[in-house]
């Protein structure tokens, strides 16, 4: 999904590259798992406020925007720093296959890798001048050339170069092809690849690169970050690094087939088995160190890094549950924590004031209820979709479930666009008539008479256990049960999981959350027909051509008419029912300077490379 002001170019994260493949699902806890204001180009981001607020927070540089600070003097220091995400295992270094692509996951691998940007706190996009630069060089042929650092390595010493860059664009490219004219690669996203025909352009061995696109796109600036090590991947395939490019550039799959094998597997292992070093080389701030399965990942600062030097020695992420996060940090076994925002956490967030920092504010997250159009009752009939929509009680649950956590909160009324971006108010005036605002169990009833309806089942899945979710379905039940549905709880641990009713479409209503990319057409992978994130199998042909359109054009005018275009086709559809935005609380140890939230999927780790405890 979009989250910004429709003028600065965003996308998701999903290791240390940047994947556009829509938003993160959630993970089961109330909170995003692996996806704000406007910036101008390449982070100019002049009057941008945090979205968070965090009285007592202590700093050793004062941030001046919702950027990184300058941190430019920090000295490492001999010290360990405990943070907790949830209790998610770590699943692995490579985090852009299906498998391993998730928020949480996301958290730790993007502090082992740099790229060309990052998101601030307010999920705005800046340029990261220390690994390098990127401009457009051509209008037609809408060409970028990126730049990497002199100084930008690898941890093993090996210099980051075109290479590499070329290896990221592969796995994306979508047209290598096995026998079976399957992908190679098992990758995320196919961006890239769909936009880019020729892959980068340059001296392999060089710092120095173009890529051409088919057309013109909205998210140029974020289709390229950082990328996983090329050299690593020549060596495992038995092939030399020039012949793996050579590869690549003449699309020779039968040389790619170990490449892609290694890719996608070589860096799979048991949980708490971390591949070999020389297999793992990084170019962040930390590299791995020690996975403790069921219980913790240690990343440690990388002696070879090439850019300013991490605040902390030792990063440990406790694999915890959040329910235990704020006895935890009154107890010192966390020093940071992300527990799930709840009126009852806030009170013993608060409870812990002389201890800790309170963060908060709101995420670039947001609740839904999506229906299942491959099978089913609503699949068919718009009528049964509006009678549901009808009886669902929006402003209860946002009143009694997410106020006492947030007083400002309110229903949310679109899908590409947050309550707390400054275009929402424009985009739901045009798109949506307030139709389902207030309940209307007698309306409803009607309808499910007329299409002779009543007692129609409908299963509400979500990944649970999940106690605000089940509180949800609870309200919704009481509703619509008094218009003639039959609502049934189907929450499990496994809805989201390999073979559960989210994959195999057994539900009827899929109740959970997306974690939002920043990126302006996300939602063309889960709004479009046939594409990956579209897990309900929708299907709208203007809404196709209207996310085509998004897609080619930067003009903001132009983005947020379509925008509105979009949304109208969804809610004429009844596509689903968007709830409210998150509400997020975290907790950091007072002690601890440079802690700073963010309505990022990074979370609040974001810079977790910053932290120091004061002496």
């Amino acid at each position: 999904m979009k989250l910004r002001k429709l003028s600065a170019a965003t996308a998701i994260l999903a290791t240390g590259a940047l994947v556009l493949s829509g938003c993160t699902p959630d993970g089961g806890n109330g909170d995003a798992e692996a996806e704000d204001t406007s910036n101008g180009e390449n982070g100019e981001t002049s009057g941008n406020t945090d979205a968070f607020s965090a009285e007592g927070q202590q700093y050793t540089t004062e941030p001046e925007d919702t950027g990184k600070a300058d941190t430019s003097d920090l000295e490492t220091m001999e010290d360990e720093i405990s943070v907790s995400m949830g209790e998610i295992e770590f699943v692995g270094y490579n985090g852009s296959t299906p498998e391993s692509y998730s928020v949480y996951n996301s958290t730790v691998v993007n502090r082992i890798f740099e790229g060309f940007g990052y998101w601030g706190t307010d999920n705005v996009w800046y340029a990261n001048e220390d690994f390098g630069s990127y401009e457009v060089i051509s209008e037609d042929p809408f060409t970028v050339e990126y730049t990497i650092g002199e100084d930008v390595s690898w941890s093993d010493g090996t210099p980051v170069t075109v290479a590499d860059y070329v290896l990221d664009w592969a796995y994306q490219n979508a047209s290598l092809t096995n026998s079976d004219d399957e992908p190679l690669f098992n990758g995320i996203s196919q961006t890239y690849g769909e936009r880019v025909l020729e892959g980068p352009q340059g001296d392999p061995d060089g710092k120095t690169f173009t890529i051409e696109y088919s057309e013109p796109f909205a998210d140029w600036e974020i289709m390229v970050n950082s990328t996983l090590p090329a050299h690593v991947v020549a060596e495992q395939s038995d092939l030399e690094l020039e012949e793996l490019v050579t590869a690549v550039r003449e699309a020779d799959t039968e040389a790619l087939e170990p490449v892609a094998e290694f890719w996608n597997d070589g860096w799979l292992t048991d949980p708490g088995t971390l591949p070999d070093e020389e297999l793992i080389p990084v170019t962040g701030p930390y590299t791995l160190d020690n996975w403790q399965a069921g219980e913790s990942l240690t990343i440690t600062a990388n002696e070879e890094y090439w850019g300013n030097a991490p605040g902390t020695e030792r990063i440990v992420f406790r694999f915890v549950n959040d329910g235990q996060h704020v006895q935890a940090l009154e107890n010192g076994d966390l020093n940071v924590a992300r527990p799930q925002a709840t009126v009852d956490t806030r009170g013993q967030l608060e409870r812990l004031e002389d201890q800790i920092v309170l963060h908060e504010g709101e995420a670039a997250t947001w609740e839904h209820l999506d229906f299942n159009f491959n099978d089913g009752p609503f699949s068919e009939s718009l009528e049964l979709r509006e009678a549901f929509a009808m009886c669902v009680p929006r402003q209860q649950i946002v009143s009694n479930l997410i106020e006492p956590v947030n007083p400002e909160a309110s229903v949310l009324n679109a899908r590409e666009s947050l309550t707390f971006e400054e275009n929402y108010e424009d985009i739901v005036a045009e798109s949506y008539d307030g139709t389902y605002d207030e309940v209307d169990v007698e309306g409803a009833a009607e309808i499910l008479e007329a299409e002779d309806a009543v007692g129609t089942e409908v299963r509400i899945g979500y990944a649970g256990p999940n106690p605000r979710r089940t509180d949800t379905v609870a309200e919704i039940k009481a509703s619509c049960d008094e218009a003639g549905f039959e609502i049934v709880d189907s929450g499990s641990e496994d809805f989201f999981g390999p073979g559960g009713a989210q994959e195999t479409g057994d539900y009827e209503v899929a109740l959970f959350a997306w974690a939002g990319s920043g990126q302006v057409v996300s939602g063309q992978n889960i709004y479009s027909t046939d594409r990956p994130q579209n897990y309900g199998g929708y299907s709208n042909e203007t809404v196709d051509d209207l996310f085509n359109q998004l897609a080619t054009t930067e003009d903001a005018d132009e983005q947020q008419e379509i925008i509105i275009g979009i949304e109208q086709e969804l809610w004429g559809d009844l596509f689903g029912i968007p709830l409210y935005v998150h509400p997020q609380l975290s907790g950091s140890d007072i002690s601890i300077s440079n802690v700073r939230d963010t309505a990022s999927q990074d979370q609040i780790v974001w810079n977790a490379e910053q932290w120091q405890r004061a002496e």
